[in-house]
């Protein structure tokens, strides 16, 4: 969006002012992001349950992380607000794209810039992706500070970029790669700014001064007081920003986080529980809008590390013992749906014939005294900060060692006071047992069955009769925190992703949800709303709740 100025000048100033602004925001002090109400002058906050330090969408797996970077970068392709997954144009033309065979050849825009005044060019998605993939790229990211992400979006399926074209890319894939235009939607596909990665001496610096094409510039980072501030890109190239600047802030308690939007003192939240959410309710100053959600909550189980969890009547014991039920309608009351498989209502592949784990503590005692395993003890780690998919964590791990305990077994909850050392802790298989979820990327089947539950690895490095591979196997994706590699669903999954009959795949993919509700590497436990609070200073209609992507906060207007 122009605002007015000569284009040049100012992005010769940018560039002039860049230097300064990466200093300041690595150095920003308490105090230096002021304390803003609902309605001030232009300024949205957003309240959120942790406070990640590092923006850069590469190195993260956190949708704390991707609810700043959202508003940073943008992708090739986007993600309509509010669409549950219809695509739309970002840095690509609209309906500039195709994927024929194992090409994919995508049309981008003029004429965008980044913060720093840089023109976008193919040259920036080719060097994105390869900071991201290629071990090469004398500006790797590297396999260490990487994420999850950098396999599933693009490394195991790009095999080069032809970027010699200012606005065009062509990708030569490896394979027939269904979900391939669906990933550039991702939020770890953002588009890097190619002079921000060879400009960086360290590239694991870029998440403390991201600079992207988006709606907002990343402005401050204040650790002290868990604060983002973020500025408007008045010229943006898309719709907004209608508001100055955005302050994200955090609020670990979902009490305090809905009493801060009633209030007035932030604008919008998210991942409310049900109390929470009832607060909101009675209120007259806020309200609750919400959605069927994308997204899946399981507690897994590590089967590389606890002996006792590689044999599946045990995995199907515990899973029968814990009950769901009470977990979802008496814990998150109403705000989750019960699920017995890893995919929620409406991605295809959902098999309509698998139903929920019913409670049976009977029949969990005879499986248990069947496989010999009637004295199992271990740690079922968790976070504390509330997760939409698990709203109440340490109430949903009492109920777990309740139920257990009513079988002869006993829990140990270790509880993480931040969701980025947690998830550290479960990356590494850490864990006996951990709670997680999955908020989709993309809306297809394979962000969940493949990118969660397939080891990423060879079939042929799983020894014979065993459904399980150690984290130190060459590929394995830590994604997978439960270490299960049934080479059955794996061949499944990876037929599923390799064909662009939509028939074929949805029959894949409703085989490999039976099997993994059978084999039982997780416990199911719900497929939650997504529920958000907004301030009476909102204009209501101008935020749009959205299961996948966003939030899309530079559509917000204020009172």
């Amino acid at each position: 969006m122009a605002d007015g100025d000569n284009g040049m000048e100012r992005r010769d100033f940018l560039k002039t002012a860049g230097a300064a602004t990466a200093a300041a925001t690595t150095t920003a002090t308490a105090g230096c992001i002021s304390s803003l109400t609902g309605g001030g002058g232009g300024s949205l906050v957003y309240a959120r349950g942790d406070h990640p330090e590092n923006y850069d969408p590469q190195q993260t797996t956190s949708g704390e992380v991707a609810k700043v970077t959202n508003q940073i970068f943008d992708q090739l392709i986007q993600f309509q607000p509010g669409s549950g997954g219809a695509l739309s144009d970002g840095l690509a033309k609209s309906d500039g794209w195709s994927l024929s065979g194992t090409t994919a050849t995508l049309e981008l825009k003029e004429d965008v810039t980044f913060h720093d005044g840089s023109d976008f060019t193919a040259a920036d998605v080719k060097a994105t992706i390869r900071r991201f993939t290629d071990e090469n790229y004398e500006y790797y990211l590297g396999t260490e500070n990487a994420s999850g992400y950098a396999g599933f979006t693009f490394g195991n399926w790009v095999d080069s970029i032809d970027a010699s074209s200012e606005y065009t890319v062509e990708f030569t894939l490896t394979q027939k790669y269904a979900p391939f235009l669906r990933n550039l939607a991702m939020f770890a596909a953002a588009i890097l700014s190619q002079d921000q990665i060879t400009g960086l001496d360290d590239q694991t610096e870029l998440g403390t001064n991201p600079i992207g094409t988006g709606p907002f510039s990343f402005d401050e980072l204040d650790n002290s007081n868990q604060r983002v501030r973020l500025a408007a890109n008045n010229d943006y190239f898309g719709d907004g920003p209608n508001v100055g600047e955005v302050i994200f802030k955090t609020i670990g308690q979902n009490s305090s986080r809905a009493q801060d939007v009633v209030n007035g003192d932030s604008h919008i939240t998210d991942n409310l529980g049900a109390e929470s959410s009832t607060t909101i309710e009675e209120a007259d100053t806020a309200q609750i809008k919400s959605k069927p959600g994308i997204n899946t909550g399981y507690m897994a189980f590590n089967m590389a590390r606890k002996e006792a969890f590689r044999d599946r009547r045990v995995r199907r014991a515990i899973s029968l013992a814990v009950n769901t039920e009470a977990i979802v309608n008496d814990i998150y009351q109403g705000f989750a749906v019960q699920t017995g498989q890893p995919l929620p209502e409406g991605v295809m592949g959902r098999n309509p014939n698998v139903e929920p784990y019913p409670t049976d503590k009977e029949q969990a005692e005879s499986l248990l005294e069947e496989a010999d395993a009637t004295d199992i003890e271990f740690e079922l780690a968790t976070f504390s900060n509330p997760r939409g998919y698990n709203p109440s964590p340490i109430q949903t791990a009492n109920q777990v060692k309740s139920d257990l305990e009513e079988i002869g077994l006993s829990v140990n909850i270790n509880q993480f006071s931040t969701f980025s050392s947690y998830l550290d802790y479960t990356s590494a298989g850490n864990h006996d047992a951990c709670f997680l979820g999955w908020y989709t990327d993309n809306a297809d089947p394979d962000n969940f069955l493949y990118v969660l539950l397939d080891p990423k690895v060879d079939m042929d490095a799983v020894p014979d009769g065993q459904d399980w591979v150690s984290f130190d196997t060459e590929g394995y994706s830590t994604l997978n925190v439960g270490g299960w590699a049934n080479t059955e669903y794996m061949q499944l999954v990876r037929d599923g992703q390799s064909t662009y009959d939509e028939a074929t795949r949805k029959q894949k993919y409703q085989e490999a949800s039976k099997l993994a509700h059978d084999e039982a590497p997780w416990i199911f436990v719900d497929h939650a709303k997504t529920i958000r609070a907004i301030n009476e200073a909102v204009v209501s209609d101008s935020f749009t709740v959205s299961s996948v992507g966003g939030p899309y906060l530079e559509l917000v207007e204020l009172q």
